[in-house]
């Protein structure tokens, strides 16, 4: 998106997989923001508000987009492939691309779970790290209640490495999370 940023371009083809693709967060999805908002869960581990109004909405689609401006990493829309409508959110985080490794992370709103979705995206998304020179690892850190992640992180074809106990602060609670990872072959 700008010529600042760190890291590789921003992909000239939207990574895709299955019944996704992967775009940059516009403001006309601000009722899958919204509706993420309402999760109990995915304002605990972001900077997304629970129960976001419009204008709390709007405020983080634009952190989204700088995500990427200040080398953070790329932070995706997960858009439905044949209507482009706004289903959830994925990212990939750099902070550690020296070390040749990155985190991933996947919502979905709500309104359109259980339809394969987080699947979908976090296999375009692994594939697209791929593309990143000098990755080489993407964990994800999952918390061992949630068995829907768990089957996500499995079906993308990611393998569980551990428990990693106390991990994590979620909303003032230190967390186990299970570690989970993809390597490039």
């Amino acid at each position: 998106m700008t010529p600042t940023s760190p890291l590789p371009p921003w992909p000239s083809t939207p990574p895709a997989h299955g019944g996704v693709t992967l775009r940059r967060a516009r403001e006309d999805d601000l009722a899958m923001v919204r509706d993420l908002a309402t999760d109990d869960y995915v304002p605990t581990i972001g900077t997304l508000p629970a129960h976001a109004d419009d204008a709390e909405a709007l405020a983080w689609i634009d952190r989204q987009h700088q995500r990427y401006v200040e080398g953070t990493g790329f932070s995706f829309v997960i858009a439905e492939a044949e209507t482009d409508a706004a289903v959830g959110q994925c990212g990939l985080w750099l902070s550690e691309l020296e070390s040749g490794r990155a985190t991933a992370g996947y919502s979905i709103a709500p309104a359109a779970r259980g339809r394969g979705f987080a699947g979908d995206a976090l296999t375009a998304l692994t594939a697209f790290g791929w593309t990143v020179p000098g990755l080489f690892r993407i964990a994800l850190y999952i918390e061992p209640w949630n068995t829907g992640s768990i089957r996500t992180a499995e079906r993308a074809g990611y393998a569980r490495e551990g428990l990693l106990r106390s991990h994590q602060e979620i909303a003032g609670v230190r967390r186990d999370m299970l570690l989970y990872a993809a390597v490039r072959t």
